[in-house]
Parts: structure tokens; C-alpha cells; sequence
């Protein structure tokens, strides 16, 4: 009996090697930040990227890739479990919600199907739980050089040259200390091409030069990683995959739902080996749309994986690959970003795009403080500031925005021309509203729920088990939202009913239609003042502020002053201090609030940030670097 196990455990070991020989190794490099746009093969003739453009020739290019989120953590979550972070409830940045367990990650399939898996070395998984427990190794040193002989791998190599903060004055200056991009641009700023969607000032067109440089040293680093792939030996047996992990690096770029801020380069090399895996031809520009909620079932697909029920994506290459619908649009999403809260939507099937903004009295910019070190946001702040912009630059910053745009990006491509008025595009745009519904039907968007009351409804699981708890609710949650979003008074008398609902939900989003309406909303300003103690953070605050736009300015900034004061849970005095920068009433936060932050070692990070700031404006006199609050 013994013998016979012996005989089993081998036949069985060599089984798995067998089946890891046959199934390809794959390598995925991303980088920071840059959208498709800075590249050569993507049709930038000030790019000088030759080894990206050279790796684009050997295999697939991507024209119309997506990040379903326009900023790292949340796009993180998104491509690690293969679900919409929306889904999942990880939509906020750098928020650490607990999900449901069903939300596995890709990594725990790989690792069970016998690959090596590494990770070098970025997490920022957006979730509660022990980012690098999910990889073999997880460090800047990890590879998959370290793996045990013959094992196959999945390796991850993230390169950081390029994230925003290489547009930060010390870091520009550290990169060329470095020699990692040139003292002097290697491109006359006066020069450099200007998006049409940006102002011409001297900052922005100097960021766009260095930026260049800083492009070209990310090639560099791509052509390295590729380099010790071939050095290996390993060339010929990996599916090579390259992407940034959303749009940017200017502004109106990484936190923003146009295609600067979502649409990514993504090259994918399958070597001759595996071509069978592959219905694209080598060097073929791939049309068809993909997005990071893709790729975790594309990668089991291509190790010969089913994709699990949870995955929302589709695989688009391997013996699993589904083709797309014919109506198939990509989900774009966006929340908070660090400090400042804002709500977002949008969908695209790769020429038309559709956006719902659900916070229309809130400007376009900032979506966060940490933007202005770069010089270029910055300047196009101050020249707003100063009057110095026409039409459309200044729109950016003015409140309210639109509620809904439509955009043709194939006749249109930088995002210009809001079509959403346009009568010869009125079907269409009701077509596209009607799909964005259902999708946030469809995939469960927890962010029908501000994040103040994740916690307050969850009763200790997580958001995503809450909500997908109350499916039935969905349509009319939906419906409320987008009638809170449009300012259409006729939607009055459905706020006012709701406003007394017994679903905290309905009376946060009826509250939220109020202060959007401003003065129209004045028939239910005896409900709202009733709210200011309703049981939640979140439609107290949102009564409060809409009592304020309705010239009871007293009364709702006292209800969301309260907040603070109270010290209620981090994320609702998040909330409120957004309320009170729109109130212009952060002078009249205690000093009391701003001290017990700032000497509270487990207030979270975006709250010592507010203090900061306030102890700063109270303790330094307003110059020339000032910062916005908002």
C-alpha cells in the first residue's frame, strides 16, 4: 500500500510538471500614469519610445484598451479580482472596505493551477486584507528567476518612472540628478504639441516636454525587463503583456472620465509557440474594445481556466476567449479621490461615450489636492483664479457641470464637443442613458451608497453582501439617483415623497435632488430642516447643505459644523469638511478639531491632510502657492 502511494504521488507530480511545460508563462509590465496617447505606435511623432514601438511591431496593439477606473488603487482592485470595484465596494481610493470572500483573486487561481507568482511590487488592492499574502513573492526583489525549476510563472514588474509625481519639481529635479531624463528637454517647450483641450500656458507646455523625456526613460526600462526575459531563455515559452495603469499625466488626464484619464496602451506579445492562443495576427492594431475587468479572465484563459461566476469580464484571448457583444460597452467609474468626494459614470463602446455626473454642483477640478505640485495644474488654477482664461478653459473649475454629456471620440477625439444638447443626437443619448442604468443595475453599484454610510448599513459585512441583499431595490435606487442628478424641477414632488421614505437611501438621494435644484427645492425646506437629525451622517450633511443653498446658510452649515465637531466616523467628517470647503466656511472649523487630528496617530491619512492644510492657512499668511481647497 505504501509502494502504491509512493507510485501515485509521483505519477501525480509529474502530471503537474507536464501540464506546467505545456502551459505558457506569462509576464505583465506595467507602468504609471501615461495614457496610450505618449507613444509612438499609437501615432505620437514627438515619442521617441523605440523599444515599445519595436515590441508593438512583434505583436498585438490595443486601439481602444480602458481602464474601467481613472486612478491606480481602484483600477488595481478591478484588474486583481476580475469584478468592478463598484462591485466589489473598493470604488473610493485607498480605502480599505472589507468584500465579499467570492471576490478571489486571479493570483489564487494561478497559484492552485501550479504557477509561480510574483509580484515587483506595488499592491494598493483597495481592500481589507494582507496585499502581499496573495503572491509567491512580493518585494521589490521578487522574480520569477526565484521560482523552483520547471515550475511555470505569472510575473509582475510595475515601473514607477512615470506616475505623476515625475511632473513634481523635486522629483524632476532628482530625475535629472539621476540622469534618468536630460538637465535641458529634449523638446522646445514653445513647441511641443498642446492638446486642444488645454490652455497654452508656459507650465503646461514645459511639463509636456519633460514628460516626454520621462516617456522615452519608461521605454528604456520596458526594453531592460524585455532584455533579461531573452537573457533567460524564457523568451520564446512568455506571453508578454504591457499597459499603463490608467490615463494622465496632465491635467484633465488620471481622475477624469475622458479618454485621457481611461484609455491605456496595451501591447500583447504571444510568441510563435503559443500563437494557437491568439486569434490576432502579429502586428495587427486590435479594434475591438478590452478593459482591466478583462484581463483576469483573459489570463486564465490563457492557462486553460474557466472563468469563475464572479468574474464580470471577458476573456479576449485563449482556448476560453468570448467574442464581444454587439452591443458591448465598457463601465467607467469614479468616486473619491484621496480628500475630495464626487460621483461619476460613464460608458463607451469605443467611438461613443456617454458620462453621468451624479454631483453636478460640484466644479470639475480639483478631484484632489495632491495634483498641484505639478506646475501646470497649478497655473491653469491660478489663471482661472486670476480671470485670465476664456471659454471653454474655465469651465474646469465653475459649478455646476453638466449632468450628462455625449461625446463622438472617433470625430472627436480629445472630448471637446459635448453633443448631449445637440437634437440630432437625442436618440442616441436616450440610448446611452438607458444602457448606463442598466449597467448600474446589472453589476450592483454599491456607489448608490455613500461611502459615510458603508459602515452605518453593512452591520459588520461588507457593502457589496448589503446591497446585492436588496437587488429588488435596484431600478427605482437607479432612477432616484439620476433624477437627483439632472436639476430638473418637475422632479420635485419625487424627492419631497421621498424625502419621508423609510430607506435611507431613497431620503439621501432625495435630499442630494434637493441641494442640486437649489432655490427650485424650496417647497420641501421644512422636510430638510426635519433630516438635520435624521439617523445618518450623510443626509444630515446633504439636508444641511441643501437648507444652505436655500438661503438658510445658519442653519445648514451649523447641521454640517456638527459633524466635525461630533467627530463622527472618518469617512462622514470626510464628507462634511468637502460641504464645508463649498460653504466657505472652513475658518470657522475649531482649532480644537484641527489640533485632536493632527495629534491622533489613528485618524486616516486624507484627514490629517485637511488639518494640515487649515493649520497652515491659520499659521501662514495666503501667497502666491497657496493651494485650493476646492
Amino acid at each position: 500500500m505504501k509502494i502504491f502511494f509512493l507510485i501515485l504521488t509521483w505519477s501525480v507530480g509529474i502530471t503537474c510538471v507536464l501540464r506546467g511545460a505545456e502551459r505558457p508563462n506569462i509576464l505583465w509590465i506595467t507602468s504609471e500614469d501615461n495614457g496610450w496617447n505618449w507613444l509612438g505606435c499609437y501615432g505620437n511623432a514627438e515619442a521617441r519610445t523605440p523599444c515599445l514601438d519595436a515590441f508593438a511591431k512583434q505583436g498585438l496593439l490595443f486601439t481602444h484598451a480602458y481602464s474601467n477606473a481613472a486612478v491606480c488603487a481602484v483600477a488595481r482592485s478591478t484588474i486583481l479580482n476580475g469584478a468592478y470595484s463598484v462591485t466589489q465596494g473598493t470604488q473610493h481610493m485607498r480605502s480599505r472596505h472589507p468584500i465579499p470572500p467570492a471576490f478571489k483573486s486571479y493570483v489564487a487561481y494561478l497559484r492552485e493551477a501550479g504557477y509561480y507568482c510574483t509580484n515587483n511590487s506595488k499592491t494598493d488592492y483597495n481592500f481589507k486584507g494582507n496585499d502581499n499574502a496573495i503572491w509567491n513573492e512580493c518585494s521589490s526583489k521578487a522574480s520569477y528567476a526565484n521560482r523552483p525549476a520547471d515550475q511555470p510563472f505569472f510575473a509582475v514588474f510595475n515601473l514607477l518612472v512615470s506616475h505623476e509625481s515625475s511632473l513634481f519639481p523635486g522629483k524632476i529635479a532628482a530625475n535629472r540628478k539621476h540622469g534618468i531624463i536630460p538637465q535641458v528637454p529634449q523638446r522646445n517647450p514653445a513647441k511641443v504639441d498642446l492638446p486642444p483641450y488645454l490652455p497654452d500656458l508656459p507650465e503646461i507646455r514645459s511639463d509636456i516636454a519633460i514628460y516626454h523625456d520621462t516617456i522615452t526613460a519608461l521605454d528604456q526600462e520596458v526594453g531592460g525587463v524585455l532584455d533579461q526575459l531573452k537573457t533567460a531563455g524564457l523568451a520564446d515559452d512568455t506571453i508578454v503583456f504591457y499597459y499603463s495603469d490608467h490615463g494622465g499625466i496632465l491635467p484633465r488626464g488620471k481622475r477624469y472620465l475622458e479618454d485621457t484619464g481611461v484609455r491605456v496602451p496595451m501591447l500583447i506579445h504571444v510568441p510563435e509557440k503559443w500563437r494557437s492562443l491568439s486569434p490576432f495576427k502579429p502586428g495587427e492594431a486590435v479594434a475591438e474594445s478590452v478593459a482591466f475587468v478583462d484581463l483576469a479572465p483573459t489570463l486564465l484563459s490563457l492557462v486553460g481556466l474557466e472563468k469563475p461566476a464572479q468574474m464580470q469580464g471577458r476573456a479576449f484571448l485563449g482556448p476560453k476567449r468570448v467574442a464581444p457583444a454587439k452591443d458591448d460597452v465598457v463601465f467607467l467609474y469614479a468616486d473619491r479621490f484621496d480628500e475630495i468626494y464626487g460621483m461619476r459614470r460613464g460608458i463607451t463602446d469605443g467611438r461613443w461615450k456617454y458620462l453621468r455626473c451624479f454631483t453636478p454642483h460640484l466644479p470639475a477640478a480639483p478631484y484632489s489636492y495632491y495634483q498641484f505640485e505639478q506646475a501646470g495644474w497649478t497655473a491653469w488654477w491660478k489663471a482661472w483664479k486670476d480671470g485670465k482664461l476664456k471659454p471653454p478653459f474655465d469651465q474646469l473649475w465653475e459649478n455646476p457641470q453638466p449632468f450628462e454629456r455625449l461625446f463622438d471620440t472617433l470625430n472627436d477625439p480629445w472630448e471637446i464637443r459635448d453633443l448631449a444638447a445637440d437634437p440630432a443626437h437625442a436618440d442616441r443619448l436616450a440610448a446611452m442613458r438607458g444602457r448606463l442604468k442598466a449597467k448600474m443595475i446589472e453589476v450592483v453599484d454599491t456607489g448608490l451608497i455613500p461611502e459615510p454610510m458603508f459602515e452605518e448599513l453593512s452591520s459588520g459585512q461588507p457593502i457589496a453582501t448589503y446591497l446585492a441583499g436588496r437587488k429588488a431595490d435596484l431600478p427605482a435606487l437607479v432612477n432616484l439617483a439620476f433624477a437627483a442628478s439632472a436639476a430638473q424641477e418637475q422632479n420635485l414632488t419625487i424627492f419631497r415623497q421621498e424625502l419621508a421614505s423609510k430607506d435611507p437611501l431613497a431620503r439621501y438621494w432625495a435630499a442630494t435632488g434637493c441641494l442640486i435644484l437649489g432655490k427650485a427645492a424650496a417647497p420641501a425646506k421644512d422636510i430638510l430642516a426635519s433630516l438635520l437629525g435624521d439617523k445618518h451622517s450623510a443626509i444630515r450633511v446633504a439636508a444641511g447643505q441643501a437648507l444652505f443653498n436655500l438661503g438658510e446658510q445658519r442653519q445648514g452649515k451649523a447641521a454640517v459644523l456638527a459633524e466635525l465637531e461630533n467627530f463622527t466616523e472618518e469617512t462622514a467628517q470626510q464628507n462634511a469638511i468637502n460641504v464645508i470647503d463649498l460653504m466657505g466656511a472652513t475658518d470657522e472649523i475649531s482649532d480644537l478639531w484641527v489640533k485632536r487630528i493632527l495629534s491622533n496617530q489613528k485618524e486616516g491619512e486624507y484627514l490629517k491632510r485637511h488639518a494640515k492644510r487649515l493649520k497652515e492657512r491659520r499659521n501662514v499668511s495666503a501667497d502666491a502657492h497657496d493651494k485650493p481647497m476646492r
